[in-house]
């Protein structure tokens, strides 16, 4: 009884312990969870700092392939960290405050899958340009980086559908360039909801659909959207009533398309209400169309009744009209020189801005406007230009061209373009302004341009010379001799220079002159070379660029399907070969590059077989001891066709090489080199 009492009295004491340990325990869990808790939201909101600027670029450059030309994203080898304050350490970056703000990685050959999750560890990162590469497959997700202000993905081949909500939630967003792509399917709507778009660049892909409604209320700004281009797709139906304004060139290449401001008109689709009103009329017009037949047929009964009557007094005027006709003497017919409005074809179904300005005689001209660039030059107005006399001087993958002469013997070139709306009109005429700003003594300035949507027209001094094709290939004599080469020297000479100042005053044109060949030079009287036809890319439609101008026959385009900043060097590889051996090239002729027609093989070939003496143009005449010379010539000329672009030549290296030539090993020794002793040495001619 007492064991059993004492026991009674101790359990409330254990009770109470018990309790305690709990309290203890539960109190413990609490504090481990809310750490647990703290820890994990610490690492979460830490994710998107895991790396370092420079840890994520070399993660990003390790996602690419062909990064050649990103040797400096080595941490091992380049100590400097990707930006100090504003000024980058590492290639294509921009920084501010030592922080990445943009990557500007263009005209890099880049190739791989593009590594968007290790771009959005990048804070600062704004701006991302990718343009002018070869990467391929659908569109990265670029919605993971909502803090992009611009975009610029153009002349790559990226294909595929773009999801409809890739763009949502890139409320900064301010330019999207999309062009020159393999895009296919609808344009995502997401796009048309960006509150801060301000430039948009589709064109030049296979969207299909119809384009998107675009309804931008701000705050700020209503309907902030400054440039836009859907050009060159398949796109269809209405534009939508918020893009009227911009006019019909962004919209043009889409059959499909109709409204205004575009000339289509779109077909409202008939509803069943409809086709039964179309039924009556259909009835109401066919049964007016065999009453009205019915009155021509009794009116004809009512006229054939006079013929008789009408045919007698007909034959007595006609007895008297012959009569009088052998009194009078018929006034001589003049005829007046073609003019260059006659040139045009005014056919109805050319859809051109010149419709109907030839044949002056029974139509009037349409007014139009020239602007000029160049003021001390002698001015006139379109209307003065069409009037001239013109002769057509040929007619090539551009288009034609004429001589007109005006205002009293002033001749000027007209050329005529019908593959240059693939620029909205204030940006053709900021191009034409640059192109003024140019000068220098081996460059045809443009004297002045008319535009028009469908077709353009460009305007320069006409060089009575010729160019350079016609010296070296045409037909040559005792009066009329061909270039020895002293002067072909200075031809190359002159070249080479006009080229280098394209090349330093037009750094963001891939290719400076974009159609380098013998007939785009033109000679003046002492033969000075002037370089035609360049700066023209550009403006000039991507798909027929690609069939027509120089750059894209050369070799990278046809291995990589890029060009580079060293196309044009290689253009000039081509015209110095011609230049030296008097050969005309195939590469003008052919569709892509094609080594078993490229002139550099064929040198390498005579040269491998030793027929070197054979290779060179007779029409230099002697060369006396300036062998060494032209041999250099040669050399310099196949560095700069080497196929490998690494390896090629560039214009700097290209012109200090040139620049050293001389005309003679000893420039003391006067005349040898002349022309006039061309006739005499010709047949004992031995190149080397």
């Amino acid at each position: 009884m007492g064991a059993r009492s004492a026991s009674v009295v101790r359990a409330p004491f254990m009770n109470v312990k018990l309790k305690l340990w709990l309290s203890m325990v539960k109190g413990n869990v609490v504090v481990l969870v809310l750490a647990s808790i703290l820890i994990s939201s610490s690492w979460c909101t830490s994710a998107k700092a895991m790396y370092s600027d420079a840890e994520a670029l070399v993660k990003f450059k390790k996602s690419l392939t062909n990064t050649v030309a990103l040797k400096s994203w080595d941490a091992t080898t380049n100590s400097k960290p990707p930006c100090s304050g504003n000024i980058p350490n590492w290639v294509g970056l921009f920084c501010l405050r030592d922080k990445v703000w943009g990557l500007r990685l263009e005209n890099m050959g880049l190739t791989g899958n593009i590594d968007i999750m290790t771009l959005a560890s990048i804070p600062a990162l704004r701006s991302v340009s990718l343009m002018n590469n070869t990467f391929v497959g659908p569109l990265p997700s670029v919605r993971l980086l909502p803090n992009l202000k611009a975009l610029y993905l153009s002349y790559n081949h990226f294909s595929g559908q773009i999801p409809d909500d890739e763009f949502k939630g890139l409320h900064k967003l301010r330019k999207l360039y999309l062009s020159n792509n393999e895009f296919t399917g609808q344009i995502p709507s997401s796009i048309a909801t960006l509150p801060s778009l301000l430039i948009l660049r589709l064109d030049s892909n296979k969207f299909q659909g119809q384009i998107p409604l675009f309804q931008h209320f701000n705050t700020t700004s209503y309907y902030p959207l400054r440039i836009i281009n859907f050009s060159n797709n398949q796109l269809e139906g209405p534009i939508p009533p918020s893009l009227i304004t911009f006019g019909a060139s962004p919209f043009s290449g889409n059959p499909g398309l109709c409204g205004a401001p575009l000339k289509n008109v779109c077909q409202e689709v008939a509803t069943p209400s409809k086709m039964r009103l179309l039924k009556i009329l259909l009835a109401i017009v066919t049964s007016a169309l065999i009453v009205a037949i019915l009155v021509i047929v009794l009116v004809i009964y009512r006229l054939r009744s006079l013929t008789s009557q009408l045919q007698q007094q007909s034959s007595a005027e006609d007895h008297m009209a012959s009569t009088l006709q052998g009194q009078v003497q018929v006034p001589p017919i003049y005829v007046k020189t073609k003019s260059l409005a006659d040139h045009y074809d005014a056919s109805p179904r050319q859809a051109s801005s010149f419709q109907g300005l030839g044949r002056a005689r029974s139509r009037r001209v349409e007014p139009g406007k020239l602007i000029f660039l160049r003021p001390q030059e002698p001015m006139f107005d379109l209307q003065d230009l069409l009037r001239s006399s013109a002769e057509i001087l040929g007619s090539a993958g551009f288009g034609s061209s004429y001589k007109a002469v005006i205002l009293d013997g002033y001749p000027v070139v007209v050329k005529r373009y019908k593959h240059m709306n693939n620029l909205p009109r204030e940006e053709f005429h900021e191009h034409m302004r640059r192109l003024a700003n140019l000068n220098h003594p081996n460059l045809l300035p443009l004297l002045a341009y008319y535009y028009k949507r469908e077709e353009k027209l460009l305007l320069s001094a006409f060089v009575h010379n010729g160019c350079l094709a016609s010296h070296l290939h045409g037909n040559h004599n005792s009066q009329k001799l061909g270039l020895d080469w002293p002067t072909r020297l200075k031809i190359v000479k002159g070249i080479a220079r006009g080229l280098a100042y394209l090349y330093s005053a037009l750094p963001s044109v891939i290719v400076p002159h974009g159609h380098l060949k013998s007939s785009n030079v033109l000679l003046d009287e002492s033969f000075e070379p002037l370089l035609t036809d360049y700066a023209l890319s550009p403006v000039i439609n991507l798909d027929h660029a690609q069939k027509v101008i120089l750059p894209y026959k050369s070799p990278e385009y046809a291995q990589l399907g890029r060009i580079t900043k060293k196309t044009d060097v290689w253009s000039f590889g081509i015209l110095i070969l011609e230049i030296l051996t008097g050969k005309f090239p195939e590469n003008y002729l052919t569709l892509r590059h094609n080594t078993d027609s490229d002139i550099a093989s064929w040198v390498n070939t005579m040269i491998t077989e030793k027929r070197t003496s054979d290779m060179f143009d007779v029409e230099m005449g002697g060369i006396g001891n300036c062998k060494a010379e032209l041999l250099k010539l040669l050399k310099i000329g196949l560095s700069c066709c080497e196929e490998n672009v690494e390896r090629r030549l560039d214009i700097k290296e290209a012109l200090e090489q040139i620049e050293d030539l001389k005309e003679r090993e000893n420039d003391a020794i006067n005349g040898e080199y002349s022309s006039t002793l061309m006739t005499t040495e010709r047949n004992t001619y031995r190149a080397v």
